[in-house]
């Protein structure tokens, strides 16, 4: 490739070597670490794979009990950030996800101001207040959080935060702060497959941003909100949501044919297919679906009604792009199956896109210290296409 060519929107374009996640498009394959997402991601703790991220391996039973307490020694947030988190849900116009990205923001603030959860040791002198050490700071964001977005959830429905429990699992915290009530076996297992899944994917536009955030060696604090305001755009994080209210209008209606015509007809895009890199069907699309089908018939209380309504749905779909769209390969993404799961698993509609980033700061974290290991500025050129040649002109003459 010359040095002027032009590759719009990096495509193709390799800048860092990892050895964090590797994605294939063509086979429709996603190794984390070297492991496929297929036997991760429904296998594994979220702990686990925060571990893996890390180290390059996966923990022995001490060391991920050691790496367990330390992350739930960091889950408190700062008495400030609640108080920001309290007026941005008095304030209608404010997302879950503008809410992380200011929330994130503040965690730089200082210690939790005496916030433990329930039962919770004094954190140690080591976990002090985030800022610092990249490596103590990348737990510490990964560790609050969940904390932020339940907080910020738990207030905008008028209800005070729930602290966190370090006793519970990263997964099974997360949905007690949201909901005040312990999750079952079922509903923690579909959280962690979903966590692990979508936890890292190659250099995405948001991992691209915290690493080259990262690269200027400034703070991670500032790296990861960086991120996170990358993924609040809808071309990258914003779509679980849109997933979920087509799913269920059809569910209402049976008429999953009529309301895709409907829509192709109109030249309109069908949310949860196609993807940027992937030309089959996405491997976390397969990972959740499995996952969403055990969790509908574990559950006692689970739709399963609404989970076969997907599938059709799901199926009809890809039909009719093919139709509509042939050479295409709009085939199902992640975003399909994570609507169904984290539908059924209790997490609002509202906050899919927030519990996107609650997994996704593992990866974002382990990308920026595996940046800083072995630092470049990241530095890309661009070409310019405007006018030369021109000649000031005072004022008094323009």
């Amino acid at each position: 490739m010359g040095t002027d060519e032009l590759r719009a929107g990096l495509e193709n374009v390799v800048v860092a070597e990892t050895r964090l996640s590797s994605v294939d498009g063509e086979a429709g394959e996603l190794l984390v670490a070297g492991y496929p997402i297929e036997e991760l991601a429904p296998n594994a703790s979220f702990e686990e794979t925060l571990y893996l991220l890390r180290n390059g391996r996966l923990p022995t039973a001490d060391e991920l009990d050691d790496f367990r307490e330390k992350l739930a020694s960091r889950r408190s947030i700062p008495d400030a950030t609640i108080d920001l988190l309290r007026a941005a849900a008095e304030d209608d116009g404010q997302s879950a996800m503008d809410a992380l990205r200011m929330g994130a923001a503040t965690l730089s603030l200082g210690a939790a101001d005496g916030r433990g959860g329930e039962g919770e040791r004094e954190r140690e002198d080591e976990s002090g207040p985030v800022g610092g050490d990249p490596d103590r700071d990348s737990l510490s964001l990964v560790a609050a959080f969940p904390t932020v977005v339940a907080a910020y959830w738990r207030l905008r429905s008028g209800e005070e935060p729930v602290d966190p429990r370090p006793d519970l699992r990263h997964a099974a915290n997360y949905l007690r702060m949201l909901t005040g009530e312990l999750p079952t076996e079922a509903e923690t297992w579909g959280l962690e497959t979903y966590l692990n899944a979508v936890v890292d994917h190659g250099l995405n536009a948001s991992t691209f941003t915290a690493r080259t955030i990262a690269s200027t060696e400034s703070d991670l604090v500032s790296a990861i909100t960086g991120a996170v305001g990358a993924l609040k755009g809808p071309l990258h994080g914003g779509a679980p949501g849109p997933v979920l209210a087509m799913l269920l209008d059809v569910d209402e209606s049976g008429d999953a044919e009529g309301y895709l015509r409907e829509k192709l007809d109109a030249g309109e895009r069908i949310m949860g297919f196609g993807h940027r890199v992937y030309r089959v069907r996405d491997p976390r699309a397969a990972v959740l679906s499995d996952a969403a089908e055990r969790f509908y018939a574990a559950e006692s209380g689970g739709d399963e009604a609404f989970f076969e309504s997907a599938r059709t749905f799901e199926g009809t779909a890809v039909d009719l792009l093919a139709e509509y769209k042939p050479g295409r390969n709009l085939e199902t993404n992640v975003e399909f199956y994570t609507a169904v799961l984290l539908h059924g698993v209790g997490v609002p509609q509202e906050l899919f896109s927030a519990t996107f980033g609650v997994a996704r700061v593992g990866g974002w974290t382990a990308h920026c210290l595996e940046q800083l290991d072995d630092n470049r500025l990241i530095r890309p050129r661009s070409r310019y296409v405007g006018a030369r040649g021109r000649e000031w002109t005072p004022i008094e003459d323009r």
